[in-house]
């Protein structure tokens, strides 16, 4: 680990006077410790946010909620409004990290978490994400925690976060605070960037920017919220793929739908156009194997990475199949709860 000067901000406006490209903000710092252990990470500065006031509150935002970007995945996933309504986002969380590290791990960090390439954690390798114009020796390398959509001949890595695809489904917001003082809210499609030429980039914020929110829409009355995660083992290990689904059914028909697909992209992964197919329609096998097909229709672009669109289309076969009644339902799907 490099030297590097240390802040501990006591005001939005102490934080913001602090963070510059050179800056890096921590929080929990599960994330971004271990990165500068290995020196991928190089702060010249670290700015300590903990004691900002007023972000570790879970509260009422209209119809849904406002959860403050210091909130610990242990507290958010246990509170009992994120039980009842957004059993998705709970679910999420408890399948993510290990116990001790949700206990430390915040609302914001979780969003802002590196992925887990493992070329991107090594420095003896060539990684854009890391090193712009480095190269990518992702190209033709090792591919089991590769990305199938989104990715690009400079970057072939998937965005790690269980939170976030929940989130994504949820339609939440997230809430950012530029340096000026100024508020706006973001979709998560509004805050990740897709790789292109500059994976370094991985975000929307500018480096005085910082998340001081996400906030929660009110959940899809008389819905079913699912989540589903496949991984190499049953704990601490992040998704090969996973799918959160939000569906409410009418009458025996699928009246909407919002599905967002982890593991397999550099960010939640969504596409309104299988939404609009499943709208609508009774819930049936084949139309369930059209969307499935579709959605995997593209090859992996590393070969290694193939396996994860048969895996994909399974996991999403298997939710849609429970969310819809044409199954029982299992561990993961729950029925939304009203607002108490």
């Amino acid at each position: 680990m490099r030297a590097f000067d240390y802040t501990r901000a006591e005001s939005l406006d102490q934080a913001a006077a602090a963070l510059d490209p050179a800056a890096s903000v921590i929080a929990g710092g599960t994330n971004l410790l271990d990165l500068m252990k290995l020196q991928v990470m190089t702060p010249e500065r670290v700015v300590d946010i903990t004691r900002l006031p007023g972000l570790d509150a879970i509260e009422p935002e209209g119809e849904g909620l406002r959860l403050g970007a210091l909130v610990r995945n242990s507290d958010l996933a246990a509170d009992p409004r994120i039980r009842g309504r957004y059993p998705l986002l709970s679910r999420a969380l408890l399948s993510g990290a290990s116990g001790q590290i949700r206990n430390k791990a915040t609302t914001g960090g979780n969003l802002l978490q590196r992925t887990r390439c493992p070329y991107f954690y090594d420095p003896a390798m060539a990684c854009n994400k890391r090193e712009p114009g480095a190269g990518c020796a992702a190209q033709g390398g090792v591919g089991r925690m590769l990305a199938l959509f989104g990715t690009s001949d400079s970057c072939l890595a998937a965005h790690p976060s269980d939170m976030a695809v929940a989130l994504r489904a949820l339609d939440a917001k997230v809430e950012v605070r530029s340096g000026a003082g100024e508020i706006r809210h973001l979709a998560l499609d509004e805050l990740y960037r897709l790789p292109g030429d500059r994976p370094d980039l991985e975000t929307t914020l500018a480096a005085d920017d910082l998340i001081t929110a996400v906030i929660l829409p009110a959940p899809v009355a008389g819905s079913v919220q699912a989540y589903r995660k496949v991984r190499d083992r049953a704990s601490y290990a992040f998704a090969l793929v996973s799918v959160a689904a939000v569906i409410r059914m009418d009458q025996g028909r699928i009246a909407t739908a919002a599905l967002a697909f982890g593991g397999v992209a550099p960010r939640p992964w969504r596409e309104p156009e299988l939404e609009a197919m499943l709208q609508g329609q009774t819930p049936d096998e084949a139309l369930f194997r059209e969307v499935a097909q579709r959605l995997t229709a593209e090859p992996a672009p590393n070969p290694d990475t193939e396996f994860k669109r048969p895996l994909l289309r399974r996991t999403l076969l298997a939710v849609l199949r429970e969310a819809t009644g044409l199954a029982q339902p299992s561990i993961g799907t729950d029925a939304t709860k009203d607002a108490a």
